[in-house]
């Protein structure tokens, strides 16, 4: 048996994206020519820009199409507003190595033991020229969710924008929520069953950003490039399909979620869940007798998982984000993230365990 629990790392396809691509390819025109099929090409960017903008409760203007939530991260770090940039030390590298770019400058604030960014955390360093706060919604590490409201509402009253990377919340929060306390956030399609390589930054009119990408016209002149239009009608479709099963989905992943957990401490006392406050379908475990060998045991018996962000996969360094909750560099290496989707069945779930603990007696 093979059981896939990395689902935040990403997700399988969608069978109604699968439609949609294969519709959409037979449109090859260029979204930016003239002609009759750049115009079709145009329309299926429109009609997609509309629907996304409707999911989210926000103006389809204020949507802006990104290879993904890298570059999202990114464009917001280095592009909205000017200032300072005061961020978590629990942000994505794609927004913590950007932040380092930005004219202003960047300085972290603190986080809880239990990977949560409070209010207080945030008030110690909102001092001088601050233009830009930045704290995800849902850590992709921990699962963790993030106070958006209160911070937004701090950032606010400081005279700041307020930004939020929210490519995991995606799965399971309420974006439109999200989208009205925040002046910017993050998403990934392939997040949600959609492709790879589509992302996308929201960004409320008014608020000030500069280009990342020069070189074009496209994205009301402020990201060249050529628009991927299969990528882009498939996140639409995506996200519609996300939102509407997402209250049963996520009820779904919580149960499947919460069994895991009870099953592997009932076998396994001193394993620590880490985070509180958590997204329904995150798991981040460390377990004290784990070893560097542990994640190539477990997919080799059947179980894929991570050992935290998929892009620093191949690192051989510490999570940084167990580093700011306070674990020492030996314990933050002995973390395993356990994701769950859609797709995942109880059988799975009980595999899993059972590969787990012969995984950890080995």
């Amino acid at each position: 048996m093979n059981v896939y629990l990395d689902y935040a790392a990403t997700a399988p396809l969608l069978p109604e994206v699968r439609e949609t691509v294969l519709r959409t390819l037979a449109e090859f025109g260029n979204p930016d020519s003239l002609h009759a099929y750049g115009r079709r090409a145009a329309a299926q960017v429109t009609n997609a820009r509309d629907r996304i903008a409707a999911s989210l409760g926000v103006k389809p203007s204020e949507v802006y199409f990104t290879s993904g939530g890298t570059e999202a991260d990114n464009w917001a770090a280095i592009g909205m507003g000017t200032g300072k940039c005061v961020l978590s030390p629990i942000e994505h590298a794609a927004l913590l190595s950007a932040s380092a770019r930005r004219g202003g400058g960047a300085v972290c604030c603190g986080v809880g033991t239990d990977g949560r960014v409070m209010p207080a955390h945030l008030e110690a360093t909102m001092s001088g020229d601050v233009g830009l706060v930045c704290v995800m919604a849902v850590n992709n590490e921990t699962g963790a969710i993030q106070p958006v409201h209160e911070l937004a509402a701090l950032a606010h009253a400081r005279g700041a924008y307020f930004f939020s990377d929210c490519v995991q919340a995606a799965v399971s929060c309420d974006l439109k929520s999200l989208c009205a306390a925040a002046d910017g956030i993050a998403l990934s399609a392939h997040k949600l069953g959609g492709l790879k390589g589509t992302g996308a930054l929201i960004v409320k009119r008014g608020v000030p950003l500069s280009p990342l990408i020069t070189g074009g016209e496209q994205e009301r002149g402020l990201r060249g490039g050529t628009l991927n239009v299969a990528g882009i009608s498939a996140f639409a479709c995506a996200l519609e399909v996300t939102e509407a099963r997402k209250k049963e989905t996520a009820a779904r992943m919580r149960r499947l979620r919460d069994g895991f957990e009870r099953a592997v401490k009932a076998a396994l006392p001193d394993t620590v869940i880490d985070g509180a406050e958590r997204a329904p379908n995150i798991s981040h475990l460390t377990f004290p007798r784990a070893d560097g060998a542990l994640l190539n045991r477990l997919d080799l018996n059947g179980v894929a998982c991570s050992g935290g962000a998929a892009c620093s996969a191949h690192a051989s360094y510490p999570s940084h984000v167990m580093l700011a909750m306070g674990r020492s560099r030996e314990t933050a290496q002995k973390g395993i993230r356990f994701s769950f989707g859609a797709e995942t069945t109880e059988e799975e779930v009980g595999f899993a365990v059972r590969t787990l603990l012969r995984c950890l007696e080995a």
